[in-house]
This record gives C-alpha cells, sequence and structure tokens, in this order.
C-alpha cells in the first residue's frame, strides 16, 4: 500500500527532494566556496546560527538586495517573498529610507540623546498605530521584555498569559507551551536554568473559556497576544474572540497587550487599529523602520498615569529597561521616513491586491491536483498550509506543520527562482512587488505541485 504524507506518495516525495537538494547544490559552486572559507569564524558557521535552518543543503549568500528581489553571489536573482521574515516588509532598501540613513549616517550614528527626527518619529507612530506614550527599543524581543515589566509594575502581578503556539521573540518569560492541559517550559531552550512556567499560563488560541478561567485567579498581569497568530502554520482569531478577550481583561483588571510586529502586514495600523480592538499597550518591530532594527512599544494614555505614579515612587537605579544603542538617530530617521513615506495606504491598496491575487493562485494550484491542502492570508500575508481545513488553535497548527513536504516545496521554489520564509509557508508581498513576480511565484508553486502529486 502506498504511504502517503500531506496527500503524496512519499516515494515520489523523496526522490524529488533528493533531486532538487543535487539541483541547488550543483547551480551554487561559489555560495559553496565562500562559506567553506570563512566558516571557521562563525559558530556553525553563519552569523545566527538559525541560518543553517533553512531548508537548502546550504544558505544561501547574498550580493545583493532591492526592492523585492535579492541575488546571490553565484548570480542568481530569486524573487524575495520572506523579505527578511517581515523585517523588509516594504521592500529592500526603500528609497526614502536609504537617503534618510544615508543623511543621517553624515550626522552621527548614536549619541544617546534625541534628535529632531524623534520628534516628528513619535507623532507619526501616534498618527499610524493610535494614540500611545511610545519608547523605542532595537528589537520586538526588546520592546515586549518592557511591556511585560510595566504591566508587572502596575498591576502587582507576577503571571503573563499567552497563547499556546505563539511567539513573542526571544523572551524567557513566554517560552511556555501546553503539555497535558499544563503550562510547561517549552522544549529545546538552550541553557534555561529558571522556570518559566512558575509566572506564565498557556491557553488555546480562540478559547475564550479558557482564558476566562485563567484571569478569573488573579494573577495575571497581562495577556500577550498577536490579533492572528502567525509564527505557526497561520491560525485567525473567531468572529467576536477579540471582543470577547478585551472584556475578560477588563473584567479582571488585566492588561492587553497586542504584538503587531508581523501582523502589520494586514493592513495600515496594524490589524487592531483595522478592527477596532483597544490595546493597553502596542508593540511593533521588525518592518517599522523599513529594515533599519528598530521597534516601538507604547502605553494607552491611563497606562501610561499608573506607570507615572509607579515610576515616582521607585528607587533610584536601574529600571532593567532599555539598552545603550536604541534610540539611536539612525533609527529615528529611518522611523520617520518609512512611515511617513513608505508605510501609506497607498503601499497597502498595492499589497493587498497582489496578496489576493497570490492567494486565488496558489488555491487554484491545489484544486488543481486535489491536494488536502488549503491557503490562509491575513493582508499582505498570504500561507498555504498542508491540512484540508482552517486552523482553529496552536495544537492544530503544530499538527498541520509536515516539514519534510515544506521542505521539498520551498526548494522547489528556490530552484525555480522563488524565495519564502524558512521556517513555515509564508509569503509576503511588499510595495514594490510585481504582477509579474507573483505570476512567476504561482507558475513555479504549480510545476512544484504537479511533480509531486504526479499531474
Amino acid at each position: 500500500m502506498t504511504a502517503l504524507l500531506a496527500g503524496i506518495d512519499t516515494d515520489r516525495l523523496r526522490h524529488f527532494a533528493t533531486h532538487e537538494a543535487m539541483r541547488y547544490s550543483a547551480s551554487r559552486p561559489n555560495t559553496q566556496h565562500a562559506l567553506n572559507m570563512g566558516e571557521g569564524a562563525f559558530l556553525a558557521g553563519v552569523p545566527m546560527h538559525w541560518m543553517r535552518d533553512w531548508p537548502m543543503p546550504f544558505p544561501l549568500l547574498v550580493e545583493s538586495a532591492k526592492g523585492a528581489k535579492i541575488t546571490d553571489v553565484d548570480g542568481y536573482g530569486l524573487d524575495d517573498f520572506c523579505l527578511g521574515d517581515t523585517g523588509s516588509l516594504f521592500g529592500h532598501s526603500p528609497a526614502p529610507v536609504a537617503k534618510a540613513v544615508a543623511r543621517q549616517a553624515r550626522h552621527g550614528l548614536t549619541y544617546m540623546l534625541p534628535s529632531p527626527d524623534a520628534l516628528e518619529a513619535g507623532r507619526l507612530l501616534t498618527k499610524r498605530f493610535g494614540n500611545f506614550r511610545w519608547q523605542i527599543a532595537t528589537t520586538a524581543s526588546d520592546a515586549n521584555r518592557c511591556a511585560i515589566r510595566v504591566a508587572r509594575a502596575v498591576t502587582g502581578r507576577p503571571k503573563i498569559l499567552v497563547f499556546n503556539g505563539c511567539y513573542h521573540g526571544t523572551v524567557d518569560d513566554v517560552m511556555v507551551e501546553l503539555s497535558g492541559g499544563e503550562t510547561v517550559t517549552r522544549s529545546g531552550m538552550v541553557g534555561q536554568v529558571t522556570d518559566p512556567a512558575k509566572h506564565a499560563v498557556v491557553v488555546e488560541f480562540n478559547d475564550i473559556t479558557a482564558l476566562q478561567t485563567a484571569l478569573a485567579v488573579g494573577d495575571v498581569a497581562a495577556v500577550l497576544a498577536e490579533p492572528v497568530m502567525t509564527n505557526c502554520c497561520m491560525v485567525l482569531p473567531d468572529a467576536g474572540f477579540w471582543d470577547a478577550v478585551r472584556s475578560a481583561c477588563d473584567a479582571a483588571a488585566t492588561l492587553l497587550i497586542l504584538d503587531e510586529t508581523h501582523t502589520v502586514s494586514s493592513g495600515l495600523g496594524g490589524w487592531a487599529r483595522g478592527h477596532g480592538l483597544a490595546a493597553d499597550m502596542f508593540v511593533i518591530g521588525k518592518a517599522v523602520a523599513g529594515g533599519v532594527a528598530c521597534a516601538a512599544w507604547g502605553l494607552a494614555p491611563e497606562l501610561a498615569r499608573r506607570f507615572a505614579v509607579y515610576d515616582a515612587k521607585r528607587s533610584a537605579g536601574h529600571s532593567g529597561m532599555g539598552t545603550t544603542l536604541s534610540g539611536n538617530p539612525l533609527q529615528f530617521a529611518a522611523l520617520r521616513a518609512n512611515l511617513a513615506d513608505v508605510m501609506t495606504a497607498k503601499s497597502y491598496a498595492h499589497m493587498e491586491k497582489l496578496a489576493v491575487r497570490l492567494e486565488e493562485g496558489l488555491a487554484a494550484a491545489i484544486t488543481g491536483v486535489g491536494a488536502p491542502w488549503h491557503v490562509v492570508r491575513v493582508g499582505a500575508r498570504v500561507e498555504f498550509i498542508c491540512a484540508p481545513d482552517p486552523l482553529h488553535n496552536g495544537t492544530q497548527a503544530a499538527a498541520a506543520h509536515c516539514a519534510p513536504v515544506e521542505r521539498a516545496v520551498h526548494l522547489g521554489l528556490v530552484n525555480r527562482g522563488c524565495l519564502i520564509a524558512p521556517f513555515h509557508n509564508m509569503m509576503l508581498i511588499s510595495p514594490a512587488t510585481k504582477k509579474g513576480q507573483v505570476d512567476r511565484l504561482i507558475g513555479a508553486f504549480i510545476e512544484v505541485m504537479a511533480e509531486l502529486f504526479d499531474q
């Protein structure tokens, strides 16, 4: 009897994956040589160890990137739908951001004091995302750490509630998951000596009853969540879910922190603003400054007043929040340019239009081969998922991941000139993405599906 994986004959899948790996390796001698020459300086041979986790035999070595295209050292141009896993959501080196960075570089890169660009960037953050009192960080991980500290400080409560399968950067406090209905530390954590499960609570996304039960204990300072779960197979909120979450938080005097680092792809101002969801704190990172390392976290005015009272009473000394290079003038120059001239309604209209085209093209390809898969989209973010039905929570999302199939599809797309996100099946549309690039991705996906499903 033929063994199937996500509807694919496993022998056929193995043959396809082997062939594509050989094709990739044979086509990139310069990349292999350069990686071999330089690998001794880095742990695992790359600047960040996870760069080895791409589904290729070895990572691409990028020579340049512009707009929605990257070029590697072997001269191959790839249509980029990964876009730095959202970091370059608005394209590589948007012209207004590149000009602002070059201009600021002539006037200093860091001096631990505000600049005129900082003041204007603060105004633009409010214009784009809502009425918050802002602070700047270098990464969304840093921003989330600060938000958690503030939540605990003003509420006097120790615990943070997150949804099973979430990801909020490298924040130890919320590296937890559900196991047998209990909150436990995530498996695979390196060098973890404290137990974050003592100060965190996990419930399933879309389970309002479980959320209400957890908040009723009275020890949860804040719910930290993405409006849509994105760092697994995407999970959309049920109708009315977020209204119920907001009401439950208010009833329990628990704060709501929304991390829109990924869901900024959903539309101008993020998912919450587009859906009328009020947050007590708002976190945004990655793409907010057009690719320059920058993040922001904001407090709603009433919460800012509460924190000011707390802050005035605490002992002088280190707060445990902030890093020296955060809030530097280079960040503010890029942030101002991106918010004013790149992150616009016109850009989002273009992104949405092409994302719909991609969604429809991928769905047609899946239907065409009879695959038990589906496609999901949130604004400019599109994913194919190797499961027949929409997902409801993190447990279902984990079960829907099919690593051998996803790796094979990814590699097949790379060999056909298209790059998607490495850790799941996410594709992003930027303002720089062209209709022809979307059509090439759809065509490459059709080719790969035809080979996998013997069409």
